[in-house]
């Protein structure tokens, strides 16, 4: 049986899917891109703070589902551009810590709405 989490302190979906899905011990988040869920508009800045918005966002998420970031157990990172990957890690490794979660990180042609990044996780109960 699949349950749905949402919240209002993570941006509203943009499309017909959930903000995450719970299913049996895993929730899996949507990929979350850096919206400001109080302005409803993007961060300004370049990849890092991108990154960090994005990482809030999934933060809220798995917070609704009574969970942390150090119950990621997998994320995927999509970014615009590779050379982006130094700048984005660096973010990035403040918000996880060892054990780190498994992670792809993969260069894409577009992200919706021109975002730089785009971040999805895999969560453990």
């Amino acid at each position: 049986m699949k349950k749905v989490i949402s919240t209002t302190k993570a941006p509203s979906a943009i499309g017909p899917y959930s903000q995450a899905i719970q299913v049996g011990n895993l929730v899996y988040t949507s990929g979350q891109i850096p919206i400001d869920p109080a302005t409803g508009v993007f961060v300004e800045g370049d990849i890092k703070e991108q990154t960090r918005q994005s990482l809030l966002n999934v933060k809220a998420v798995l917070e609704e589902a009574g969970l942390t970031m150090g119950d990621v157990v997998k994320t995927t990172v999509f970014m615009a551009d590779m050379n982006d990957f130094v700048d984005m890690n660096a973010v990035y490794a403040e918000f996880f810590s060892e054990p780190y979660p498994a992670r792809s990180a993969v260069a894409v042609k577009t992200l919706p709405k021109g975002a730089l990044v785009e971040i999805e996780v895999v969560a453990g109960l």
